[in-house]
């Protein structure tokens, strides 16, 4: 699950996002709302936004506004000061899937991101490469009719590579998506991931190691 807070309290935001990574969710932080959007373009969405409403720049109900209009929007939790009945009623009419005021209790934020990201996951599909086959509703993987139990993690990586639809996906791309920003660029994390993937899906092995350029799954 990958998430993006967009909280101009930085302190607040990297608390937050510190409680968030110790769930095991990746989590990435801005301040503004230009910058959300920004983050959004170049790693190709995420599955929950928390969203503060009084940002500088470009206000969350505008960055709320612009992501509403598109195909495949995140699921938007407003996280936010303006708590009245009013305000939750403006802030859902935007096209927000939650509303939390502040202060809040970071149990209910928890449980309330969880709810938007099975929401958000009962839209899944079924992903088939040969005798591979994910289903990203109920999180199961088979080869050959075999279950194949899986961490976050594996089931992130594989999941990537089966839709990637035989495109080859570089180490800093899988960890950009799988984990986040904070992610050290030189770790053997993707590797170690990718080694343990091949031991459970067994042989014969069908992620292909590109040297140099990545990984991929022919199809």
């Amino acid at each position: 699950m990958r998430i993006l807070i967009v909280e101009d309290e930085q302190r607040l935001a990297a608390v937050v996002a510190e409680g968030l990574r110790d769930q095991g969710m990746a989590v990435d932080v801005c301040h503004d709302g230009d910058d959300a959007l920004a983050k959004i373009e170049v790693t190709g969405g995420y599955d929950v936004l928390v969203l503060d409403r009084d940002l500088p720049g470009r206000s969350g109900d505008e960055v709320c506004a612009e992501l509403a209009r598109r195909a495949e929007p995140p699921m938007i939790l407003m996280l936010t000061a303006l708590s009245g009945v009013d305000d939750r009623v403006d802030g859902l009419t935007l096209g927000a899937d939650d509303y939390l005021g502040k202060p809040f209790s970071f149990a209910e934020l928890t449980l309330r991101i969880q709810a938007l990201a099975r929401r958000r996951a009962s839209h899944g599909v079924t992903l088939v490469c040969g005798d591979l086959t994910m289903d990203t509703l109920r999180r199961t993987v088979r080869r050959a009719g075999r279950p194949v139990a899986l961490t976050a993690k594996e089931f992130a990586v594989l999941r990537l590579l089966m839709a990637a639809d035989g495109a080859v996906l570089s180490h800093e791309q899988l960890l950009e998506r799988a984990w986040d920003e904070h992610a050290d660029p030189f770790t053997n994390t993707v590797r170690v991931t990718v080694n343990r993937l091949r031991r459970k899906l067994g042989p014969p092995d069908v992620i292909e190691t590109l040297v140099g350029a990545g990984y991929r799954i022919a199809r």
